[in-house]
């Protein structure tokens, strides 16, 4: 008798396993319009080529580097590993997980992120962590990461965070259930619009301008990750001037480089250099470039890295050249979609033309 009931037992835990997969592939956000920061990190897993460039960090590289300008411009391949908010410690695990999968002669670094000493949000923090593969370092950028009443366990089983989420389920959650259309350019996030900078509030003053202990800790552990993989650490700070980064900052982290010989780029005094207008070159009033901007930006910065590193230039080689192409398809199908929104709209409605606020 129990030989007879034990197949049935099983069927019986394999359909209940099944139907709480199912259940868990619905309910966890796909991030597929609106908010699409959250369906980044993941769409690195995708690439079929290596990158010789890697820029990690937060939305001051992801809204302002267009991969498809190195490529075209330079051959170089490149892609960004970026997400919203996204902390140093998050960064260094990311960096960690790329060098599980490739090594790129170099390292782009936005030190934006170096004011946060603790973790800003779940809400963010999901959107970073959610989409890295299972290893080691996303583990630890978990631990690193949580904020007060976060729980480990809910990372591993999505569905234990996300089992209320039913009566805000869409379309997209059916519709995506098993796959995601790309919401990036090689990591780069698309935006044709153009809204003028006009200025920002006068920065308040801080009563400590000292940068914190746990994210230079980490990014330690970045510069010395790279020496240890042979892959060179170029720090930057976007040409963005809000939120504002005050010269204590800028000479903490120049400090840091020249102790660590690494270069450290300030982008914000090479704006008339680079071509930048931020009247035309902006889509959020000078929070972020648009497409425009940052195919200016990355056509200086594609040379300005040339001239100081080993960068190979890609083309010709045939794998390179297919991925390569159906990348910039893809880049400029949308940029004509988008341009057609503005004609027709007067706005962006396709998705993330919505996105979270950074």
């Amino acid at each position: 008798m129990k030989g007879r009931r034990w197949p049935a037992a099983l069927l019986a835990a394999v359909c209940a396993l099944g139907a709480l997969y199912l259940a868990q592939r619905l309910l966890v956000p796909k991030y597929q319009t609106g908010v699409v920061e959250g369906s980044m990190v993941a769409e690195y897993y995708r690439e079929t080529v290596d990158h010789d460039l890697v820029f990690i960090g937060d939305c001051e590289v992801y809204e302002n580097f267009s991969p498809i300008t190195l490529w075209e411009t330079y051959g170089i391949s490149s892609y960004i590993r970026g997400s919203a908010q996204q902390l140093t410690w998050q960064s260094y695990y990311l960096l960690e997980d790329t060098l599980r999968h490739e090594t790129p002669r170099a390292v782009v670094y936005n030190v934006q992120a170096l004011q946060f000493s603790q973790p800003q949000s779940e809400a963010y923090n999901r959107m970073t962590i959610d989409g890295m593969r299972w290893g080691p370092a996303k583990v630890r950028c978990i631990l690193a990461s949580m904020t007060e009443g976060e729980h480990f366990i809910e990372y591993l089983f999505p569905l234990l965070r996300y089992h209320d989420r039913w009566g805000e389920l869409t379309g997209d959650d059916v519709e995506h259930l098993f796959s995601k259309d790309p919401v990036t350019h090689a990591g780069y996030y698309m935006r044709v619009d153009v809204k003028a900078q006009t200025g920002f509030p006068e920065p308040r003053m801080l009563a400590d301008y000292t940068l914190g202990e746990k994210p230079m800790d980490y990014l330690g552990r970045m510069a010395d990750l790279c020496r240890e993989k042979g892959v060179e650490l170029i720090l930057i700070k976007a040409p963005i001037e809000y939120p504002h980064w005050y010269d204590e900052w800028d000479r903490q982290a120049a400090a840091f480089a020249a102790e660590r010989g690494l270069t450290y780029l300030n982008l914000i005094p090479l704006r008339e250099e680079i071509g930048l207008d931020m009247s035309t070159d902006t889509y959020d009033a000078g929070l972020h470039l648009n497409t425009g901007g940052a195919e200016k930006l990355a056509a200086w910065f594609g040379g300005w890295l040339l001239e100081r590193t080993d960068l190979p230039d890609r083309r010709g080689e045939a794998a390179y050249d297919a991925a390569w192409r159906e990348k910039t398809d893809y880049y400029n199908a949308m940029k004509e979609r988008q341009y057609a929104e503005l004609a027709q709209y007067g706005e962006l409605v396709s998705f993330g033309a919505n996105a979270v606020e950074r």
